[in-house]
């Protein structure tokens, strides 16, 4: 069976290239990240993917043609997000920051193998950096380059996601046949979205600097099951950090969904944004997860039922990741590693309109 290449750029830990990872049609042949226990993530989870570990301006179609015998028109898809936090909405917006310029080597790449077809993801706040002629910029160079270039911002919870979480999703294509975005499956008239209960009611109700190894319950639901379908003996990443006491008492005088404001004038911290030590809400999405999530005094990530901040496994639980994938480092890197991702069940949708798109052949039309 003929398989689609794919290179996967800005690897991360694999989220947006989970989707192709798991379908016979394709094949990762190579990745490039540049954080290292990322890539040892990555490479631990997909062993037969080629990772090169290293900056992308010192990557390209060389390296591809010396190692993998790759030449330009070989690769069919390309898949990446450069690091977004000179786009961010959340951090300081730095025109000037150099991260803002990967954009530049995700289209040098480009030009040097020529797929048929490329992804390109990044955050909502991409369409207002520059009053909007950052995205222009970054279209026209892809459109130079004789791609069909179109963009449109997917919410993951549409997808069946715990999540509320937008990204700017440019796909790029030299096929005759125009690319359709993947419908949404959830949402209003379709199924409901899917609340942050059904993601990690199995997992235990631990306390501040406890640890467990077991489940709870048997799989709730769907989601539950389709999570532990390969997991392991014992429940990994489910620890809970050391908080100080008096901000356990605040943890535990907040109702669901609760903030500050809730809890008595004493135990208010005397600093932080709107959306910082607040509980999230059991029967609702998560809000967006960032590599903070276990860290209260960050944006909104206290456990709608427990007395401390999310934990890796559910962190990962919200970004769809099942609970047999690998992060690889401390807490503090494997919640970058969670935070960065894009949800795997996008991946999976984008996977599947990608593919409907690669393997169409339109009849020849009477246009002139």
């Amino acid at each position: 069976m003929h398989k689609f290449k794919v290179l996967d750029l800005f690897a991360g830990v694999g989220g947006l290239s989970y989707g192709f990872a798991h379908d016979d049609n394709f094949e990762i042949v190579a990745a490039n990240e540049l954080l290292s226990d990322m890539a040892q993530a990555y490479s631990l989870n997909h062993p037969t993917v080629k990772m090169y570990n290293c900056d992308i301006k010192d990557f390209g179609l060389t390296n591809l043609t010396k190692d993998l015998k790759i030449k330009k028109g070989d690769i069919d898809l390309i898949v990446g997000g450069p690091p977004c936090q000179a786009f961010s909405t959340v951090g300081k917006r730095l025109i000037d920051d150099p991260r803002g310029q990967l954009f530049q080597e995700y289209y040098r790449v480009l030009e040097e193998l020529n797929p048929k077809v490329f992804l390109f993801e990044n955050v909502k706040g991409l369409l207002s950096m520059q009053k909007g002629e950052l995205l222009k910029t970054i279209l026209s160079l892809f459109e130079s380059l004789g791609y069909k270039v179109k963009y449109e911002v997917l919410n993951s919870a549409d997808y069946g996601v715990p999540q509320i979480r937008e990204r700017v999703i440019i796909i790029g294509t030299k096929l005759k046949q125009d690319f359709d975005y993947p419908k949404p499956t959830h949402g209003k008239d379709l199924k409901p979205y899917l609340p942050l209960s059904e993601a990690i009611s199995d997992l235990p109700f631990i306390k501040s600097n406890e640890e467990s190894f077991e489940y709870s319950s048997k799989p709730n639901n769907e989601f539950q099951k389709l999570m532990r379908l390969n997991a392991p003996k014992k429940l990994m990443n489910h620890n809970a950090p050391k908080n100080n006491d008096k901000l356990v008492q605040l943890m535990e005088c907040l109702p669901d969904g609760g903030t500050p404001e809730d809890a008595p004038e004493e135990l208010r911290p005397k600093s932080g944004f709107k959306n910082t030590y607040c509980r999230l809400w059991w029967e609702r999405p998560a809000p967006t997860i960032t590599r903070n999530l276990s860290t209260p005094s960050s944006s909104r990530c206290i456990h709608p039922k427990a007395p401390r901040p999310l934990t890796t496994r559910e962190g990962a639980r919200i970004q769809c990741f099942p609970d047999d994938y690998i992060f690889y480092g401390s807490r503090s890197s494997k919640n970058l590693q969670i935070g960065n991702a894009v949800p795997t069940f996008l991946s999976i949708a984008l996977k599947d309109s990608i593919k409907q798109h690669l393997k169409q052949t339109k009849k020849p039309s009477n246009e002139h």
